[in-house]
């Protein structure tokens, strides 16, 4: 492996747990979220938002389209940070360990505009990276290799030399198209320990 000048994190599912299904679930049981998520396309809703769509009216006219589900769509909005919840502390230790010894670290994540002012509202390791690259405000979102690319031509760090982590197979996949180094998040555990392989972090500083 060559030398790391930057890493870069997902969001969701890497640093906070994204889980619109379990609040639904509580909320409505599994056989009733599985009919909202069907019958409304309430995801593909979400991927606009992430894609640059205004968070809070394309949800409010997604609920006026589907008038017997718009109670529960228009949760999508009100509750959202419910959604993107728990913390993952040992994510959160990892960067700021980064940090602290003066590795670059960077955001790349799909994630809708006023939704990630919000979070960064809620949630204060989001403020704390050198860079966040957003796919709203990008207008591309993962795994599109667009979006790979506007971070190399934003950085000027060349794709070798980026550590990646992200939760979903096909993301990761994309970056080591373009010749980044990657790994698949499973858990904070095994991140920590790439950081120590590549010697960013000692065993120590990476919690382990």
């Amino acid at each position: 492996m060559g030398h790391v000048q930057a890493v870069i994190f997902d969001i969701g599912n890497v640093l906070l747990h994204w889980n619109p299904e379990g609040f639904y679930d509580r909320r409505l049981g599994p056989d009733a979220r599985r009919r909202l998520f069907a019958e409304t396309g309430i995801e593909e809703m979400n991927l606009r938002i992430d894609a640059g769509a205004p968070f809070r009216a394309t949800v409010e006219a997604h609920a006026e389209a589907h008038p017997e589900w718009g109670a529960q769509i228009l949760c999508w909005y009100h509750n959202w940070i419910e959604m993107a919840a728990p913390r993952i502390e040992g994510s959160i230790a990892l960067l700021r360990a980064l940090r602290a010894k003066g590795v670059p670290v960077m955001a790349l994540t799909n994630f809708g505009d006023d939704s990630f002012t919000h979070a960064q509202s809620q949630y204060e390791f989001l403020n704390e990276f050198d860079r966040c690259f957003v796919s709203a405000r990008m207008g591309v979102i993962k795994p599109d290799p667009e979006i790979y690319q506007q971070l190399e031509q934003a950085t000027g760090i060349a794709p070798e030399a980026l550590l990646f982590t992200d939760d979903k197979p096909e993301n990761i996949a994309a970056a080591a198209a373009r010749g980044w180094q990657t790994h698949l998040f499973t858990g904070w555990q095994g991140w920590a320990e790439r950081l120590v392989a590549v010697g960013l972090l000692t065993r120590q500083e990476a919690g382990l």
